[in-house]
């Protein structure tokens, strides 16, 4: 056995291939077997389940897909609000690739270039970790979103956010992949060497390859000072562009029940820590105080109203805080929940707004209308050039919408969300990538002028399909998969 760790995985005889495997293929009777996202939203269980602990293992799991003529999908630790980590056929789950690795080009083997300001990190690793990395060299990530469970290869095939008008998509810091692609040969990538699959796999959702390692820049480790107030939507959107570029990371949480807008502005200090956060409002009111009064809620749906203006009480005083940087662009999530997030051109944001604006407003006349119980979560970023980034091209306004699911029970989102995203459609929104959403590839051609090109690079480094799962087969192929196929109810 020892002498096929060093075989090539293509002349291993398929049973020594399955004993290989044996180690890290999830037993059928455990739970880890059968997989859900953290929002609880969508399910699924798996043909078979991988959690290899070393690259080798990934080849060899490669290799019997492409034997049985099986998909492979490679999941994180299962955040996203939608079924793009979702398959029926084998999963590889990347939660043990979570090491910062040796960089041989560094001198004394180094994990990290702190001159340079890069680092070189298996893709499994989540950011929580990452963080903590980094600070023992004086780092950290230049821009982070509003969690950090996520591992880094989730964040960058997503081109997942921050918030800053001047910061793009945290995808725009890789300078480097190393993927394993659907034939089993390796592949670096970077703006340099092989650039269409470098830029193809910085926002690919997967479909390129098995990512190895990534090349990250970071920056020296800082901390931020947020500043927060809270002012009427009238004041946000007359003074809404200057609000926007008044600092270095600027997002706000727009109360619609209130008529109010709850604004965080950040930037870096020297300043000593000094956190802001409250136990009493923010954990015991906050949290489990909301979270019984989301329950009641659902049998009594008027409450929604009173719940949103409860919650924008809680935070309406001016606070000013000072922590490391991750500390502060992070928020509680809270609960599992029902998500989605659009991307709209930062030109067309102020318009886009008010018309949400005026939707909610018609809605809360009608006794039966929709009651949002949570916040809209209103952030920037700058434009780039990478292929399927919602930011390619634009300055984008990104505005996040959320149904809270109290002790993870259901509660009413479709209608909310279908009103949501027809008006910023028609704003020439583009949705989140990790975020459910119903466009077909026509739709998204017309959103993204190099949508082609991406579904070129796609075919050429993965002809038969090896990592296309049923998200990719929906929306990117335009194959007749259901949106539902993964949810408990199939209507």
């Amino acid at each position: 056995m020892s002498s096929q760790l060093t075989a090539t995985p293509s002349d291993i005889p398929l049973q020594n291939l399955y004993q290989l495997l044996q180690p890290v293929t999830v037993p059928s009777t455990s739970p880890r077997a059968k997989f859900s996202n953290w929002g609880k939203s969508f399910y699924c269980t798996p043909l078979a389940v991988f959690e290899p602990e070393n690259e080798f293992q990934c080849e060899l799991v490669l290799e019997l897909a492409r034997r049985e003529g099986k998909i492979v999908k490679a999941v994180g630790v299962g955040h996203s609000p939608s079924d793009l980590a979702c398959t029926n056929e084998y999963m590889l789950r990347t939660t043990k690739l979570n090491r910062l690795l040796e960089h041989s080009c560094l001198p004394g083997n180094s994990k990290v270039n702190v001159e340079k300001r890069y680092i070189v990190a298996q893709s499994g690793i989540t950011l929580h970790d990452l963080h903590a990395q980094l600070a023992l060299y004086g780092l950290a990530m230049m821009n982070v979103g509003s969690i950090s469970d996520q591992t880094l290869a989730g964040i960058v095939t997503t081109a997942t956010h921050g918030s800053g008008i001047e910061y793009g998509v945290m995808s725009t810091h890789v300078m480097g992949l190393t993927l394993l692609l659907a034939d089993g040969t390796r592949a670096f990538c970077s703006r340099n060497e092989r650039p269409d699959l470098f830029i193809a796999s910085i926002c690919g959702l997967g479909a390129t390859g098995l990512i190895l390692s990534i090349q990250l820049q970071v920056e020296p480790a800082f901390r931020l000072k947020e500043t927060q107030e809270s002012i009427p939507f009238d004041d946000f959107m007359r003074r809404y562009d200057k609000l926007v570029h008044s600092a270095q990371h600027v997002r706000f949480w727009w109360y619609p029940a209130s008529d109010t807008v709850r604004c965080s502005y950040s930037d870096r200090s020297k300043e000593a820590r000094n956190p802001a956060s409250s136990w009493w409002r923010h954990t015991f009111l906050g949290f489990h105080v909301t979270q019984l009064l989301l329950f009641i809620a659902r049998y009594f749906l008027f409450l929604n109203t009173w719940i949103s203006r409860y919650a924008c009480w809680l935070n309406e005083a001016p606070t000013v805080g000072v922590d490391d940087g991750h500390i502060i662009f992070n928020v509680d999530c809270r609960y599992p929940q029902h998500t989605t997030e659009w991307a709209v051109p930062y030109e067309k944001s102020q318009s886009c707004l008010r018309e949400l604006w005026a939707w909610l407003e018609e809605e809360s006349q009608d006794r039966n209308g929709i009651r949002p119980h949570v916040p809209i979560e209103i952030r920037f970023s700058s434009a780039d050039d990478i292929w399927l980034s919602p930011s390619n091209g634009q300055r984008t306004c990104w505005i996040g919408v959320v149904q809270y699911k109290p002790y993870g029970f259901n509660v009413p989102y479709r209608r909310y969300f279908n009103g949501y995203e027809n008006i910023v459609a028609r704003h020439h929104g583009r949705p989140h990538w990790a975020k459910a959403h119903q466009l077909q590839p026509d739709a998204l051609r017309a959103l993204y002028p190099r949508f082609d090109d991406f579904r070129k690079v796609i075919e050429d480094v993965d002809p038969n399909g090896l990592f296309r799962n049923e998200y990719l087969q929906r929306h990117i192929m335009g194959l007749p998969v259901s949106g539902r196929i993964f949810k408990l109810r199939q209507v």
